[in-house]
């Protein structure tokens, strides 16, 4: 078992049941997540000494977010409580042609608000193994930028092994965007795990190499090995990992990712996906990895049960993975055709 620290927002989710449209709903069905947060709560189901590290207010609705990762067996004694209000995301659950919308209603949320000072990070990160953080966090304020460079910062000094899922967010990236670029790109020298491609690295890092276009060119030269090692020979990663999604349509896609080294990419297995809820696909996708990592899986075998991990995730309603090792496994060992165990 691992030591794990994530740091990140906690945002309540509204969305209508089901499939139905923002218009038909006159009630909404109530989750709490967010991207670090989804990863603490896989991380501790998976057996890890997980504490996440956050901003809530100090209300109901608060407790509320907490108690979700309580629930999970996420540590919350270094969640702050203040602010004004937590962050809100309202999600519309597309079906066949009609894809998923996303509206935010997050400003001036309690983690935007949040100062370093006000977390104790020497106790934080004491006999720590693994920090996670995502692109998210940072571009939402200054002050959540502040508080995601120290805390890199922070967990170098403590020689804490740092994962940053780049995680870009096009309504997150709407202003300043060369600013935000230096800004992520600056922390790169703190990660040693990414979550990313050469595309994701020209959005979030403003990531370039002559003759070549990352942003509106052939996606597979984003996912390749000669311009993914580029990439992670650039921030000196030791692993860039993306996930690879193939949309049939918004119901159906195929699923598989790689892993990049030094030494050579690795692809892994594919599934075939219908998809209850997509949303937290990604970060489920983050924890089965460096479950593997942690847990001394080795690069491949980290990878196989991310994709495994994430495709469970895309069965089960709301931003969080509620899940174990073992059915993990089972589905990594199995076809995948999900019979019923009796």
């Amino acid at each position: 078992m691992a030591k794990i620290v994530t740091l990140g927002e906690l945002l309540l989710r509204l969305s209508p049941a089901g499939n139905a449209r923002f218009f038909q709903a006159n009630a909404f069905d109530v989750n709490y997540g967010g991207a670090e947060a989804n990863v603490a709560a896989s991380l501790a189901q998976l057996g890890h000494d997980v504490s996440f590290v956050s901003k809530v207010p100090a209300n109901a609705i608060g407790d509320a977010a907490i108690g979700t990762l309580r629930k999970c067996g996420v540590n919350c004694r270094h969640i702050a409580r203040g602010g004004e209000r937590l962050g809100i995301y309202f999600l519309e659950n597309g079906a066949s042609v009609r894809p998923s919308s996303v509206v935010y209603d997050r400003k001036h949320s309690s983690i935007t608000q949040a100062l370093p000072e006000e977390f104790d990070f020497d106790t934080i990160f004491q006999g720590a193994d693994l920090f996670h953080v995502s692109g998210i966090t940072p571009v939402l304020s200054k002050e959540a930028a502040a508080l995601t460079i120290e805390a890199l910062k922070q967990a170098r000094a403590h020689g804490v092994l740092v994962s940053f899922d780049l995680n870009y967010r096009a309504k997150l990236w709407t202003e300043n965007i060369p600013q935000k670029q230096k800004m992520l790109c600056d922390m790169m020298q703190y990660v040693d795990i990414c979550f990313g491609n050469a595309r994701d690295a020209a959005k979030c890092l403003g990531y370039s190499e002559p003759g070549t276009d990352f942003l509106d060119g052939d996606y597979k030269i984003c996912v390749d090995e000669t311009h993914m090692k580029h990439v992670l020979e650039k921030y000196d990663f030791k692993y860039l990992i993306t996930t690879l999604r193939g949309s049939i349509s918004a119901s159906d896609n195929n699923w598989s990712a790689a892993v990049c080294s030094r030494e050579k990419l690795y692809h892994g297995h594919e599934y075939h996906l219908h998809i209850v809820d997509r949303v937290g696909g990604g970060d489920s996708f983050a924890s089965g990895f460096l479950h593997g990592i942690v847990s001394e899986m080795g690069m491949e075998k980290s990878l196989e049960f991310a994709i495994a991990a994430a495709a469970i995730k895309h069965t089960i309603p709301g931003d969080i993975n509620y899940l174990n090792e073992a059915e993990v496994l089972t589905l990594m060992n199995s076809d995948g055709s999900g019979r019923v165990q009796r």
